[in-house]
């Protein structure tokens, strides 16, 4: 069966839907459930049900981001294989995207209020990154979910052991986020300089300390 090959409008069309539903919810996703699903909610006191919330919310703003980040990749990378696995990747991070949605609205808190802007600054710095060469933006994606992978760390430390459906979603994404990077390196992805590195931890915590608030 032969591919379909899409126009530059028709790939504008596309990327403004996906940049939509990113932002304003009904995202494409997997087959996979919300592993917080099945798992009865916990009484909480109000200081740990706003701080998870919060929390939560940076969660949702970081997985807005990275929608923003494949779809940027996969729109200018070279290698077909390469585009594939940046769309895979893609719609698993929408199922993080639902989960956290979900997960903010059960804690009684919004999601970021500049999820627009999340979404077109990482597409931006997505797209760079796929002019750059694919090794280069495999291992740009390898780098994000380290950094992403730590941030749940953190963030598991911080919500009350009790709160059984936000750790829950902690974990899979946690899981998820480690394959990714895996998949990334193995595809060929380099390790970038430890200046960019540095610029990505700083740009993170901009976004993770703005979004906390907002």
């Amino acid at each position: 069966m032969n591919s379909r090959h899409y126009s530059p409008i028709d790939k504008l069309i596309q990327q403004f839907d996906a940049g939509l539903r990113t932002v304003a919810g009904n995202p494409p996703v997997t087959e996979r459930s919300n592993p917080a699903a099945a798992i009865q909610e916990t009484e909480l006191n109000q200081a740990d049900k706003e701080l998870a919330g919060r929390l939560m919310r940076i969660n949702h703003a970081g997985e807005v981001s990275a929608q923003g980040l494949y779809q940027g990749q996969a729109l200018t990378a070279r290698l077909p294989e390469v585009r594939d696995k940046m769309e895979r990747a893609a719609l698993e991070e929408n199922d993080h995207l639902a989960w956290c949605e979900r997960r903010c609205k059960e804690l009684g808190t919004h999601t970021s209020l500049l999820s627009p802007f999340w979404y077109m600054g990482s597409l931006t710095i997505g797209a760079i990154a796929g002019i750059a060469g694919d090794k280069w933006s495999l291992g740009f994606v390898a780098e994000t979910e380290h950094q992403v992978v730590r941030h749940l760390d953190s963030h598991m430390t911080q919500i009350n052991p009790n709160d059984k459906k936000s750790h829950a979603i902690l974990e899979q994404m946690k899981e998820d986020e480690a394959h990714h990077a895996t998949v990334a390196l193995h595809a060929g992805g380099a390790e970038l300089p430890r200046p960019v590195k540095t610029l990505m931890g700083l740009t993170s915590k901009v976004m993770t300390r703005t979004a906390f608030w907002l």
